[in-house]
């Protein structure tokens, strides 16, 4: 009954374990946890990121289609397309605030913060 309760108990454990590993979220936090790189994943980007003026941004593509990080403006930065472990950097030298998006995906949206 002891060898049993053990195999039973060891069932449970791996399946409460895969359940939570399997039960994450694929989107990226409200705000980026390492701010001079920002990660692109599951067809998203953080919704703030914030860094200091000079600064260089690294966006890493690490979902499975091609993004870009296109400033809302226009101008301010482009990476044009980036495919699957492609990245794209950017000197950060003007304090404000730059939305931006993806050209490809509308709703994909993030916001770059820059502080004095």
């Amino acid at each position: 009954m002891k060898r049993k309760s053990l195999g039973l108990l060891t069932i449970a454990a791996v399946t409460l374990f895969s359940f939570n590993s399997c039960s994450k979220s694929k989107t990226n936090p409200t705000t980026a946890t390492s701010p001079d790189t920002i990660t692109i994943t599951g067809m998203s980007f953080p919704a703030t990121t914030t860094v200091k003026t000079g600064t260089t941004v690294t966006w890493v593509n690490k979902d499975a289609m091609a993004h870009t990080v296109t400033s809302d403006d226009g101008t301010s930065f482009d990476s044009g397309s980036l495919n699957p472990g492609d990245s794209f950097s950017f000197v950060a030298n003007t304090a404000g605030s730059f939305p931006y998006h993806c050209n490809f995906h509308a709703n994909m949206k993030g916001t770059l913060v820059v502080t004095p």
